[in-house]
C-alpha cells in the first residue's frame, strides 16, 4: 500500500515507548502495534489527534504517501477480487 505509517520514527525522535503513547492516548498496546506496522484499514480522527497531541507533531509526520500500486492494483495482479 502506497500510505506508509511512520509512527515508530516520532516516537523515536520523542524518545517515547508504545507502551507509553498507548497509554496517554487510551488504546491498547496492540492496536498502536496495529497501527504503526500499516495493518489498518484507517485510522480515527481522534484517535489520530490524541496521537499528534501526545507526540507534538503534525498528521504529515506519521503519514507519508508514497509512489506504488493501490490495494485494488495489488488484488488484480494477484488474482483476488
Amino acid at each position: 500500500m502506497p500510505i506508509v505509517v511512520n509512527l515508530d520514527v516520532m516516537l523515536a525522535k520523542r524518545k517515547m515507548r508504545s507502551k507509553e503513547l498507548a497509554a496517554v492516548i487510551g488504546i491498547s498496546e496492540q492496536n498502536l502495534s496495529l497501527l504503526k506496522s500499516g495493518k489498518v484499514r484507517g485510522v480515527r480522527f481522534e484517535t489520530l489527534d490524541k496521537i499528534c497531541r501526545a507526540l507534538s507533531c503534525q498528521p504529515g509526520d506519521l503519514l507519508e504517501w508514497r509512489e506504488g500500486p493501490s490495494e485494488s492494483e495489488d488484488a488484480a495482479a494477484t488474482g483476488e477480487a
